[in-house]
């Protein structure tokens, strides 16, 4: 059809985006300014919308531009896919292999402590997969807006309980992990410590289940990460709420202790696109996932003799 966007003007659309500007584009891919100029207009007028705002500071996408380079990107991606899933195809399916980046967008802790044995297993089966993890907060559209965004393949969220999984994508739960009370070991009276706390810890779920805590003060520190949060613990200077994942390998200057059955806990899964749910790097790393939901399962119990009650 005359109307369809060649890759070039896709890539031409995100690079935009990115960059807010279309001089900035234009270094980006090595092109002129103004060829950037023109493919834009020309992908406008094939859409039927206007996609950026010109003005002094550069390029805004509109709400209309921020969808289409979304899909740009992930229309990109699978083109990507499309040629390394064909070098790699074998004539029973289970044989096939694939070589290329694996885009992972995750928080913190998954980063930290879930990802690494899952991307090692990965990465002995499917030497050619080279995994490229990216740190992204979880505030605002967090990891899964990364995904959706087309900005990688798969994402390690936080995943509510109105919403298991963000319209548009496809997940699972990997674990539900607990909030514990953290402290500094042998404290004869932990609860009367300072709050300390960070912008991402809690889901409204949890946040509903402190405010009817009247023990549980207003933070008196917000920090940066959960791994300041701890540090912070550590040297005594207050106390935290903090989720399991947060906490392992936690050190022995603190302590541990349960919240009982009430405690409030959070959903910790993946997230992909329909499209990269199907591919062999995307499924290979979920299978990785969740045979480490099984291991983590029974390490859980062994975990728990560091909690006291």
């Amino acid at each position: 059809m005359p109307n369809d966007l060649a890759p070039r003007e896709l890539r031409v659309l995100a690079a935009v985006e990115q960059e807010r500007s279309f001089s900035g584009a234009a270094v980006a891919l090595g092109m002129t300014q103004s060829a950037v100029s023109h493919s834009v207009r020309s992908s406008e007028a094939k859409i039927g919308a206007v996609l950026f705002e010109r003005g002094r500071s550069g390029a805004t996408p509109t709400p209309a531009g921020a969808r289409a380079a979304a899909y740009a990107r992930r229309v990109l991606r699978m083109l990507d896919a499309l040629a390394a899933e064909a070098r790699g195809a074998a004539p029973d399916p289970a044989g096939d292999t694939v070589a290329g980046p694996l885009r992972i967008a995750a928080f913190r802790s998954a980063a930290l402590h879930l990802l690494p044995p899952a991307l090692e297993r990965l990465t002995a089966r499917h030497p050619g997969i080279t995994p490229q993890v990216r740190l992204v907060r979880e505030l605002g559209a967090g990891t899964a807006g990364e995904v959706a965004a087309g900005r990688a393949d798969l994402g390690i969220a936080t995943i509510g309980t109105s919403s298991p999984v963000p319209p548009g994508l496809v997940g699972d739960v990997l674990l539900e992990e607990g909030y514990a009370l953290v402290h500094p070991s042998g404290h004869p009276a932990p609860r009367s410590l300072p709050l300390v706390d960070w912008m991402e810890n809690c889901s409204s779920y949890t946040r509903e289940w402190w405010a009817e805590q009247d023990w549980i003060p207003a933070a008196t520190v917000q920090a940066e990460d959960d791994g300041a949060v701890l540090s912070m613990v550590s040297s005594g200077f207050g106390m935290a709420i903090m989720p399991e994942l947060s906490l392992t390998g936690a050190p022995h200057t603190v302590e541990i202790t349960d919240l009982g059955v009430e405690r409030p806990t959070r959903s910790v899964g993946y997230v992909t696109t329909p499209e990269l749910a199907g591919t062999v790097a995307v499924r290979a790393l979920i299978r990785e996932l969740r045979a480490l939901r099984r291991w983590r399962g029974s390490e859980a119990a062994v975990s728990d003799s560091r909690k006291s009650e």
